[in-house]
């Protein structure tokens, strides 16, 4: 496995692998790093689908908000070389900030629409700084699929409606989100959790999946609305949770639903913080 902290150092080593290997397939996963079970599972599929496997751990400045946990965010370099390691990794970009961003960045990358909503109306910006990186990324690696989580859903939307629109030659691969064996989404800032935080942020997947039981029950004839406040009802049982946001649109568009009826597809979407921890989840539920 190389370790490359480099950017024109990571392109001769793609493109030596290309003259050596005509033909191969170039697997992605760009991540934030402190790397836990659900990335893992992202360079499995990586792994199992491509020749050449890329990853790259990169705490991006330009998605945090002003008072958003920059600094505080976890990093473990030597866990997450472990963790690349332990799945068959070829290669690991460790860029610093300066590398990535080296003058002050004037070109910056939006996506309308689709960035109004969950995320993106809660945390002004974070898609730009999203749009950005990656579009970044993929003009540094240049890889043939690029492997992304469902627990953050609306970044896979946004991300695939960039890809589309710009005509970037990359496969977008959604993977499942990951849970702990209790049901939490498997997810970087669970760290931050104190005890109490931990077991009351159980009520995400909880209500979930009580909302999706809720749904199959009906045929999916069931008003949007009361889902809604039964789902933001079943939250607020734990004394902890502040809801940022409970939304069900259709998926991938994030239009807003008024009936089940005659939509495809549906994402519920959560956001709460327990304490200064800010958590998301979801599920996506086909109808038809």
């Amino acid at each position: 496995m190389q370790t490359i902290h480099n950017i024109n150092e990571l392109r001769a080593a793609v493109k030596q692998a290309k003259i050596n290997h005509p033909g191969i397939r170039i697997g992605f996963v760009p991540t934030m790093g402190f790397l836990h079970k659900g990335h893992a599972s992202l360079l499995e599929a990586a792994r199992r689908q491509c020749d050449l496997v890329i990853l790259s751990i990169f705490v991006n400045p330009l998605q945090f908000g002003p008072n958003e946990d920059f600094d505080k965010y976890p990093r473990n370099e030597e866990g997450d070389l472990a963790v690349a390691k332990a799945v068959g990794t070829d290669i690991v970009f460790l860029p610093s900030v300066d590398e990535m961003y080296p003058q002050p960045t004037k070109t910056i990358i939006t996506v309308s629409q689709i960035t109004d909503r969950l995320c993106g109306a809660s945390r002004p910006g974070h898609f730009d700084g999203v749009g950005t990186i990656v579009s970044k990324l993929f003009n540094i690696v240049q890889p043939d699929a690029a492997y992304f989580g469902l627990k953050d859903a609306q970044q896979i939307a946004v991300i695939n409606q960039m890809v589309n629109d710009l005509n970037m030659p990359v496969e977008i691969v959604p993977c499942p989100i990951l849970r702990e064996s209790d049901g939490l989404a498997m997810s970087s800032r669970n760290v931050y959790l104190l005890p109490e935080e931990r077991e009351q942020a159980l009520v995400l997947s909880a209500s979930l999946k009580l909302a999706e039981g809720l749904i199959r029950e009906q045929n999916g004839e069931v008003d949007v609305m009361s889902l809604i406040e039964t789902l933001s009802q079943t939250i607020r049982q734990a004394p902890l949770a502040v809801i940022d946001y409970v939304e069900i649109l259709a998926y991938p568009s994030l239009e807003t639903v008024s009936s089940l009826k005659d939509t495809e597809q549906i994402i519920i979407a959560l956001a709460v913080k327990f304490g200064k921890t800010r958590l998301i989840d979801n599920v996506i539920i086909r109808l038809k």
